[in-house]
């Protein structure tokens, strides 16, 4: 490990560490969790990052810590679900998914351009908000050719909007009487990316966590057509086409292995517990690591239009979400 990671590292793991205990609080004090501790992760860094902020010693570990610590535990949470989970859902829901990304870009990019925003950006904020958040942001903005004021701007709001969507996301299955997994299959159509699935279906249950990483990574298999659609439409050159690792992350690779190995009871069943607290322990670090690099005062600052654009998108796709679980039979 590089000496530069170890501040930021330990930084998240402490306020990991303080959301265990707020969660344990919870559990003494009032008899029940009523926030999960990944939430709490959150909240505690994003008011740690905003508040006090945060100096550039600790953002390499930070980084890490929201990105390739998270990664790891999508990898392992790949062990929890076999090729059955999948088959008991039905082909229907592959459809389903694609069909609800293509809307989803659509009226996101609408949305942003009936609000005034440029071609590019309306763009750039569509993917964001249909496919993977950050991710496709990336691997889109190299092929339409976007300024760097425009990526800043689209991903400053993925950054308080996701934050946002994974807090108040959780009480649907309350106020709509949703299943595990019938709130997995929303969580997974709506929230911004992998990570912050994991943390929106987490408060919920098992059943959600598994249904809602499926159904979200089969939205980010989506960015490989998108990006190529949107090289087409804008005549892009051969040196702005993204690599394959921007259009197949290697987590998703780790996942469908670990669940390929799952699914021919390669990984022991006595394994199983222990990869499931290993999981939610690296979930909860990335998830302080996510909050530490939220400045809610800067993303403010990236423009109303921006916001607005985002929060009707994301009220749009999670409509189209709900509504989609009607017809589709989940129980």
């Amino acid at each position: 490990m590089r000496p530069s990671l170890v501040p930021g590292i330990a930084l998240s793991c402490l306020v990991a560490g303080l959301a265990y205990l707020v969660e344990f609080g919870e559990r003494h004090f009032l008899g029940n969790a009523w926030l999960d501790g990944v939430v709490f992760a959150i909240i505690l860094g994003t008011l740690i990052r905003t508040v006090f902020g945060v100096g550039a010693t600790f953002t390499p570990g930070i980084q890490f810590s929201a990105k390739t610590v998270l990664e790891v535990a999508i990898v392992l949470l790949g062990a929890s679900i076999s090729f059955a989970t999948i088959s008991a859902s039905g082909g229907f829901l592959v459809a389903a998914v694609a069909g609800v990304v293509m809307a989803s870009l659509v009226i996101s990019y609408s949305i942003g351009r009936m609000l005034g925003l440029s071609d590019k950006l309306a763009t750039l904020i569509a993917c964001g908000n249909s496919i993977c958040g950050n991710s496709a942001i990336v691997a889109a903005a190299p092929v339409i050719k976007a300024d760097s004021e425009d990526v800043a701007a689209s991903i400053a709001f993925t950054a308080a909007l996701g934050v946002l969507v994974v807090l108040l996301l959780p009480v649907l299955p309350g106020l709509l009487g949703l299943s595990e997994r019938q709130y997995g299959v929303v969580a997974g159509l709506t929230v911004y990316a992998v990570p912050q699935v994991l943390a929106a279906t987490f408060p919920v249950g098992p059943l959600s966590v598994q249904v809602g990483a499926l159904v979200k990574l089969m939205r980010v298999l989506m960015l490989g057509p998108t990006v190529l659609f949107l090289g087409l439409r804008s005549g892009c050159c051969g040196k702005s086409r993204p690599s394959l690792a921007q259009l197949v992350p290697w987590f998703i690779v780790g996942f469908v292995a670990m669940m390929t190995a799952r699914s021919f009871e390669v990984v022991p069943e006595a394994m199983l517990p222990i990869i499931k607290q290993t999981t939610v322990a690296l979930t909860i670090v990335s998830m302080a690591a996510l909050g530490l690099s939220v400045n809610i005062r800067t993303v403010l600052n990236s423009g109303g239009r921006v916001l607005a654009a985002g929060a009707l998108s994301i009220a749009a796709l999670a409509a189209i979400s709900v509504a989609l679980i009607a017809i589709i039979p989940l129980g």
